[in-house]
């Protein structure tokens, strides 16, 4: 083939032949967006036959910001320069891409159509996002140590169950009361399986209102809802080829659960306000301080996705089952909060030590943390004292035969002693903890009836 006429001018086989060999898609279209010719390119991106691609508008195969032909920035602004759209595939998959253009003009300036230029994003979109992921994650856990530490043999069967889980692919749900470490086990999950070089996604489901919290884990199309203003990924394709953590899981509603349940059944979804089915290859790791057993027995929580997200089941004990951690994390803590402040403080005193020892510790591992933060703030020396930690772990009170006194007024015919320690909201908080929200159990446990139950709640906002 000659690529050059009598005139040295380059000919038109020699340019349709430079068209069909370059690895971007190449495509023509008139003022209407009808697709008027496209190369070899974007017959390999598409998977479409050129057949099938001639004469389809180009918003038949591409999702972009403009919507339609009248808002076309190609035919408005006559250029268009690293515009990020999607390509939709014959497979049903997108295809994240870049796109470029130029309008064609006739001999009077009159735009008759244009020239688009797109190039795969993919490989790229996917490093961002584990990047992203990286970075959100690093964000997160800046100076905060590994806590989930101890020698005890409650802690031991823990990481043995921890190792097994990270071993294979399957739906993780970790259980145990607030502030046990239930966060640091999904991620020692995650950092130790085969998807450690993916991103691990965290969603407070309980932070949520229902329809914020469906955008957010399945994205949303463009319009779909007042507010949405352009395409929006979901944690779901976020965490592709790796880990979502769906924290509080307890705590969404009927309709996330069946959306859920649909995902670990057939491994796909749709975005809000979008008819296109996606899908993810994500590990899914739920936890939750509720008993779902319970709420499905309430019919709160569906039973079929209770049994998928217990496939394999991992408990975190609380910290009053494993009291031989508790010498390492106050050591571990001591460390940490030494490094960061620069005070040289060693240990504690031997008062302040049987002191935490004594205590329940209600709020767990957390709580253990934020008495030693306490201490660092308040200790003048070298050792923490017992009137450097918070007033609640060093009352005589909170550490006899109940983790949660009450008052004369209070006190009822359970058999607990009178206190002149009034109920506090943080106590109130941490039995409903402790009986996942039953109100009767609580009620019960305190020694008063449901009603002043009620009252606190009300009083206290909980």
């Amino acid at each position: 083939m000659l690529c050059f006429d009598s005139q040295q001018s380059v000919t038109k086989e020699c340019f349709e032949t430079i068209l069909q060999t370059m690895a971007e898609a190449v495509f023509i279209v008139d003022t209407a967006g009808v697709i008027r010719y496209c190369n070899k390119g974007l017959e390999i991106m598409s998977g479409f036959e050129s057949g099938q691609i001639i004469g389809k508008k180009c918003q038949d195969i591409m999702m972009c910001a403009c919507g339609s032909m009248k808002d076309c920035g190609l035919m408005l602004q006559q250029e268009i320069s690293s515009i990020e759209c999607q390509l939709k595939r014959k497979d049903g998959t997108i295809m994240p891409i870049l796109k470029n253009g130029r309008a064609m003009v006739d001999e009077n300036g009159a735009v008759v159509g244009g020239v688009e230029t797109l190039t795969d994003m993919s490989a790229l979109k996917q490093a961002q996002r584990k990047n992203d992921a990286l970075e959100e994650h690093a964000k997160l856990t800046r100076g905060v140590h590994h806590l989930l530490v101890g020698k005890s043999k409650a802690m031991q069967d823990v990481f043995e169950l921890i190792d097994l889980a990270a071993a294979s692919n399957a739906t993780v749900l970790i259980t145990g009361e607030t502030g046990t470490g239930k966060e640091l086990a999904a991620r020692c999950i995650h950092e130790r399986s085969f998807r450690n070089n993916g991103p691990m996604i965290k969603v407070n489901c309980s932070a949520l209102p229902e329809s914020l919290l469906e955008s957010e884990l399945f994205g949303h199309a463009k319009g779909a809802f007042t507010g949405a203003i352009k395409d929006k990924i979901g944690r779901f394709e976020s965490a592709d080829g790796g880990t979502l953590f769906l924290d509080e899981i307890g705590d969404v509603s009927p309709y996330i659960q069946v959306k859920l349940l649909r995902f670990l059944q057939e491994r796909e979804f749709e975005r809000v306000g979008e008819s296109l089915t996606r899908k993810a290859d994500v590990r899914i790791i739920t936890a939750t301080n509720r008993d779902l057993r319970a709420l499905v027995r309430t019919g709160e929580f569906r039973e079929d996705l209770y049994y998928r997200l217990k496939v394999f089941p991992v408990n975190l004990p609380p910290l009053r089952e494993r009291k031989d951690d508790i010498a390492i994390l106050i050591s571990h803590f001591i460390g940490k909060y030494t490094a960061q402040t620069g005070k040289q403080i060693k240990s504690l005193d031997s008062e302040a030590a049987l002191t935490m020892m004594d205590y329940c510790w209600p709020g767990n591992i957390r709580e253990l943390e934020n008495a030693i933060e306490h201490a660092f703030v308040t200790c003048k020396g070298s050792e923490i004292g017992i009137f450097d930690l918070p007033l609640e772990i060093r009352h005589v009170e909170l550490r006899s035969t109940s983790c949660f006194p009450v008052d004369d007024a209070l006190a009822g015919s359970r058999g607990f002693p009178q206190k002149k320690e009034l109920l506090t909201k943080n106590m109130l908080e941490a039995r409903l903890v402790k009986f996942h929200g039953n109100r009767f159990e609580t009620a019960q446990s305190l020694g008063i009836d449901r009603t002043t139950l009620w009252r606190y709640m009300k009083k206290w906002g909980i």
